[in-house]
């Protein structure tokens, strides 16, 4: 009976390719918009997730994300430095300013320094030169990606930067000595690394500049031990990566939109499965009814019915499914090769096979109502 349920369903191949292509598209909206939200969330921790070599984050207790700039004083370092536990602790620039190219284009940027005698927390893929060359006077890395979009000479025809070009930032003089390669990041201003004493004298005065301090907690020592005695001794806060990257995509989703935006587009593409699939199958279901109504005269139970109508149902669900999730990553394929986010998780195929599973059975009882009303003399009538 299944065999002559599919037979059915693909009888009118007209129908059929429309319920599989509209089914279809909702899995792919689903699949893709919400890998697009997850690759978005994780862009919000790069920063945090290629500081390798540090095993907690100190900062202010007020500080919401990782680009917020509530700095902490000078005396947080030694104070860090003095805790039981903390094998080395070194400290941390990051703020937004102003650059200037050598054509006259400005732009803002993202500024890092790291620490000066140890290079920790400078990018791990350096792609021209070493990090030691930050101690080059004055030196800056910047992404190798950012040379001809972000840090282009817009005002020379997007002439791309290059190694040895000079920039100004803040109205001080900064020499390109070496790219590095990162990870796309949620901020969209370019990240320029230098050292912490050159990034202070690009930064404006300020009686506080420091916006971290980075700590390696010793062999042996509990990470969290460690951290609960920083936060009790010193009175800042200290994370971990984990916890640090957690606290700001959480700020990010529910200071912007994107949650919403996302959340509606999801939400967009399940209704828009329900009710394509939905009118479809019904439209088919009635055009069948006479088939039904013989299989019920020749002694078809109800249950035999609810069992031909739900494997045509979730025969086409499963295969829209596939299509539709096929199509989403062959999409985020391409989208991967730029700076877009997209990110396919596991989670992302279960959410997607649930609703759409949904939309079949909803689809499958408003057209069961029909078949279960169904009288078998119908299929006598004229």
């Amino acid at each position: 009976m299944i065999r002559i349920a599919i037979k059915m369903l693909m009888g009118d191949r007209l129908k059929y390719l429309g319920l599989l292509a509209g089914m279809a598209f909702a899995a792919m909206m689903i699949s893709q918009q919400m890998s697009i939200f997850l690759g978005l969330s994780s862009q919000t921790g790069t920063f945090i997730r290629e500081m390798t070599s540090t095993d907690l984050w100190v900062m202010d207790p007020q500080l919401r994300f990782s680009e917020d700039t509530i700095s902490l004083p000078d005396t947080a370092l030694q104070r860090v430095r003095s805790i039981e536990g903390v094998a080395h602790a070194v400290p941390l620039y990051k703020g937004f300013l102003k650059a200037q190219l050598a054509d006259g284009t400005r732009t803002s940027v993202i500024v890092v320094g790291v620490d000066d005698a140890t290079l920790s927390g400078a990018p791990a893929t350096i792609k021209n030169g070493d990090a030691t060359l930050l101690r080059q006077e004055p030196g800056i890395l910047i992404d190798e990606r950012d040379m001809g979009t972000k840090l282009a000479y817009t005002r020379s025809g997007g002439a791309p930067m290059k190694l040895g070009d000079r920039i100004s930032i803040n109205d001080r003089d900064a020499l390109v000595v070496g790219t590095y390669r990162g990870s796309p990041s949620f901020f969209w201003d370019p990240t320029i690394y230098t050292t912490y004493s050159r990034a202070l004298q690009f930064a404006p005065r300020e009686r506080r500049l420091m916006s971290f301090v980075m700590v390696k907690v010793a062999p042996g020592q509990d990470v969290l031990a460690v951290k609960e005695r920083i936060e009790r001794i010193t009175g800042y806060a200290a994370r971990t990566s984990v916890d640090f990257e957690n606290i700001t995509k959480a700020y990010i989703l529910k200071s912007t939109g994107i949650l919403i935006n996302f959340g509606i587009a999801v939400g967009l593409g399940f209704v828009i499965g329900m009710i394509v699939t939905g009118q479809t199958f019904f439209n088919f279901t009635l055009d069948n009814l006479r088939y039904f109504a013989a299989l019920k005269a020749m002694g078809a139970s109800t249950g035999t019915l609810v069992r031909m109508v739900l494997s045509q149902v979730l025969s086409v669900t499963w295969l829209a499914f596939g299509l539709g999730v096929g199509i989403a990553a062959f999409m985020g394929h391409f989208l991967a090769k730029t700076d877009l986010a997209f990110l396919m998780k596991w989670e992302v195929l279960v959410v997607t096979v649930g609703m759409m599973l949904v939309v079949g059975v909803v689809a499958a009882l408003i057209s069961l109502v029909k078949v279960l009303r169904l009288e078998p003399g119908v299929v006598f009538k004229g």
